[in-house]
């Protein structure tokens, strides 16, 4: 399973890249709107740190709209993926875009038909978002075990990005499922690293060590 990072923050996308784990970056209207830059600089930043997917969302609804400023967008940079919302002139914006080799991103996916137009209008990705359905008392998850079962019965190659994760349990369920992605945010990500036995197990070999030194003095 590939793990991208869901932020805009470049400080946290260097932290994470130097891991060495990271295969990509999603951002969305929020996460950059936080970061108070440039939109275009900040993608261009943020394509010059991870060599991998970088998910930049049009804020336009209207098909034209949507179009021009999707391929505006793929021009920053031939990492650029343009994710585009779930609606009617989005699905129709994603099949041109499809035809014209430009990867798609298709976000705000809350059920399982939704990402089977999505696959095909030829979404590169699909986005559903398992942590919002949580919120209202839906088993987030279970979007994506139909997901995945849907287009492998018909072979469809949009990869799935587990998308909304709340913490770590997500990014298991993931990828014992079978997803292509999980876009992890930055604090998630770094819990995934962590064990409290690790630590332990560290403190109590550096402990036991300095022990030895002293004896040996």
């Amino acid at each position: 399973m590939k793990i991208f990072i869901d932020t805009a923050n470049i400080e946290h996308i260097r932290q994470a890249n130097n891991l060495g784990i990271i295969d990509g970056v999603t951002t969305n209207p929020t996460l950059v709107a936080r970061e108070g830059k440039d939109f275009t600089a900040l993608v261009k930043e943020i394509c010059s740190i991870v060599d991998g997917p970088v998910s930049a969302e049009v804020m336009a609804l209207d098909y034209e709209e949507m179009l021009d400023e999707a391929r505006a967008l793929s021009r920053i940079d031939k990492n650029v993926v343009i994710k585009i919302p779930l609606i009617p002139d989005g699905l129709r914006t994603v099949k041109v875009l499809s035809r014209e080799g430009v990867r798609t991103n298709v976000t705000l996916c809350f059920s399982a038909n939704q990402a089977l137009l999505a696959a095909k209008s030829g979404a590169t990705y699909i986005s559903p978002f398992i942590g919002r359905l949580d919120d209202i008392s839906h088993i987030g998850m279970d979007i994506v075990r139909d997901i995945k079962a849907i287009y492998k019965n018909y072979g469809f190659k949009t990869e799935i990005i587990v998308a909304s994760i709340r913490h770590p349990l997500h990014v298991l369920e993931a990828a014992k499922i079978g997803a292509d992605i999980a876009t992890v945010p930055y604090e998630a990500l770094m819990k995934l690293v962590k064990h409290p036995l690790t630590d332990i197990g560290i403190q109590r070999f550096i402990d036991d060590w300095n022990k030895m030194k002293v004896e040996v003095k």
